[in-house]
């Protein structure tokens, strides 16, 4: 995949991720923000915040969450961002992240 198709294929996912969060935001207690093509999610309790953002030179997307780093690879015939070894789509590893945070289960 070259460069500007990482980007459109990155830039769709987080768009994707952020109207799901911004839906889920008003059930549950966290905010969400996409800035500078970066999604920050902030939790005020108990206090935390992931971030998701891409990784253009490596063609991943990368999450930071509960203190540990997640990458992400473009998965072809599932059509989306998947992390090696577990199967998770991105929306998959977030909402279960956020519901680790929230002590709940969060499905997005």
């Amino acid at each position: 995949m070259d460069e500007q198709e990482f980007k459109n294929r990155a830039e769709q996912a987080l768009d994707d991720l952020y109207r799901r969060l911004s839906a889920s935001a008003e059930d549950y207690d966290f905010e969400v923000d996409f800035n500078a093509g970066a999604l920050g999610i902030e939790f005020e309790t108990p206090p935390g915040k992931f971030v998701v953002s891409p990784n253009s030179p490596v063609r991943q997307i990368w999450v930071s969450a509960h203190s540990k780093s997640f990458k992400l690879d473009w998965d072809q015939t599932r059509s989306a961002f998947v992390l090696p070894g577990s199967g998770q789509t991105l929306a998959q590893l977030i909402g279960d992240a956020v519901g680790k945070q929230l002590g709940e289960e969060v499905a997005l």
